[in-house]
């Protein structure tokens, strides 16, 4: 599967809109331990493509995960919002335009709460894009 990714993601940069050129891609961080159980992040996969695609630069390090989340796909939307919400900080000031990068999203939370804390730390606006989408 993630041989696919960054094919996909190529694919999805070329849909971007003009007026959301921005000024670095960021991903959705999985937690330290998912991520070690996995051997990768799929999300981070996909906004290196993205950001290869649109040419700027990739900041994996830009949202951090400061606590660990229940996985999202069992829960109701309105649970979801409430596990993720406060998971996400961002690392340093941010670039005024940040495209955050999922690899699925259902009802959006995650990307929200990623954008609500980068636009915290500074960023006027954030773009989320998801390379699936989830009924």
């Amino acid at each position: 599967m993630t041989a696919h990714l960054p094919v996909l993601a190529r694919a999805a940069a070329a849909v971007v809109p003009v007026g959301w050129q921005p000024s670095v891609v960021a991903s959705i961080p999985l937690a330290p331990r998912r991520e070690r159980q996995r051997g990768y992040n799929q999300a981070a996969i996909a906004a290196r493509a993205v950001a290869d695609a649109l040419g700027v630069p990739y900041r994996p390090r830009l949202l951090e995960r400061v606590r660990a989340t229940a996985p999202q796909a069992s829960l109701s939307a309105e649970r979801r919002a409430a596990n993720v919400r406060g998971a996400f900080v961002a690392r340093g000031v941010p670039p005024e335009v940040v495209l955050v990068v999922d690899d699925v999203t259902t009802t959006g939370a995650t990307l929200s709460v990623a954008a609500e804390a980068l636009a915290a730390a500074g960023s006027l606006r954030v773009y989320g894009l998801a390379l699936a989408r989830e009924d």
